[in-house]
């Protein structure tokens, strides 16, 4: 193997323990999904608390049809809303309520500290350390 293909490996690994122990926590302390909190992250961050669904889809890396089923979800929560855009009548908008809001800062700690404590924990593996490493001193 050669060694991008070690370096690559080693991210994977690194990405999905990262990922499996952000979506547990995240599911087991506050209903969200994984992306549905990166979905509801990039609402919050938006000007205007809204982004049309293709920009959302792109924004968190989804195709189209998942992000409709995902706001679909967060619509059923009563997290977010669709709108139409103004400028373009066929535009739809995934728009981030009071609630939305509320349920996103509630799980952003959670999601900092798990994090944190998913790298640390990564960090201590002789085969991950390095990607860790790489990775904080992007």
């Amino acid at each position: 193997m050669t060694a991008d293909a070690q370096a690559w490996s080693r991210l994977l690994v690194l990405h999905a323990r990262v990922e499996q122990e952000l979506s547990k926590a995240l599911h087991r302390k506050h209903g969200l999904g994984l992306s549905e909190y990166r979905a509801l992250g990039k609402l919050t961050e938006s000007p205007k608390s809204g982004m049309r669904m293709q920009d959302l889809a792109e924004a968190i890396g989804l195709n189209q049809s998942s992000v409709s089923r995902m706001v679909g979800r967060l619509e059923d929560a009563g997290l977010t809303f669709r709108d139409i855009c103004e400028d373009d009548r066929r535009g739809v908008y995934s728009v981030i309520t009071i609630e939305g809001h509320k349920r996103y800062a509630d799980a952003e700690p959670t999601y900092l500290d798990v994090l944190a404590t998913a790298l640390a924990k990564a960090e201590s593996d002789p085969d991950l350390a390095s990607a860790v490493a790489a990775l904080r001193s992007a």
